[in-house]
């Protein structure tokens, strides 16, 4: 069956394309709300270990090299499900409904050379700020639970800014986006209805063209 005709299909039965779209937009219009704020912190940690053996001089260069090694170590580190549910563990007083998986969902991270970066997101700022200090005292306090390599030389990481939430309103992309796929979604179902009916109930040759099967 050629492009042509199924062009001629829809064209025939536009309204029956065109209904789910409708019905969809306007229910996209009455149920729209704007995406509520959520809050960033970003929180840098400066790792590595003190320089050990015979030669401080000589044996600085393997500590920098260390010192990348540990940076890169925590940023996976950080983004696993046994370090939210040690934050979630250290809030657990606080913050008893807080899930080791909201937790994990809203870290990222990133590192360069010695230098360790954690991105965290959160809808709420006081417990962004709350989930943010269990981080910072995790990575600088925690870090020989995970890597045994550091025993005896903590802290491995220093915290060198103190998190502090800042408010990030979402994109005009972001919130377009879901009725933009909602309104696709419609289009696609308009189009199956009216190729099904087409199906169901072909064309009358005696009225229209026969549709050519090739």
């Amino acid at each position: 069956m050629e492009l042509r005709t199924y062009l001629r299909i829809l064209i025939r039965r536009w309204w029956l394309v065109l209904a789910p779209v409708v019905v969809v937009a306007v229910y996209v219009v009455l149920t729209f709300e704007t995406p509520p704020p959520s809050y960033s912190i970003v929180m840098k940690f400066a790792t590595g270990t003190s320089p050990s053996g015979l030669s401080e001089d000589y044996d600085r260069f393997y500590s920098w090299r260390t010192s990348e090694y540990i940076a890169g170590g925590l940023a996976d580190l950080a983004k696993t499900g046994v370090f939210a549910q040690a934050i979630a563990d250290r809030l657990e007083s606080a913050h008893p409904n807080l899930a080791a998986g909201t937790v994990q969902a809203g870290i990222n991270t990133d590192y360069t050379r010695s230098i360790l970066v954690i991105y965290l997101n959160y809808g709420d700022p006081a417990l962004a700020s709350a989930i943010a200090g269990a981080i910072a005292e995790e990575v600088t306090t925690s870090a020989a639970a995970y890597f045994p390599q550091v025993e005896g030389v903590e802290p491995a990481a220093r915290l060198l800014d103190a998190p502090n939430p800042a408010q990030t309103q979402p994109g005009l992309l972001q919130q377009l986006l879901d009725p933009a796929v909602k309104l696709g979604l419609a289009l696609c179902v308009g189009v199956a209805l009216a190729l099904l009916w087409h199906y169901l109930k072909p064309e009358n040759p005696k009225h229209s063209e026969p549709i050519s099967a090739e």
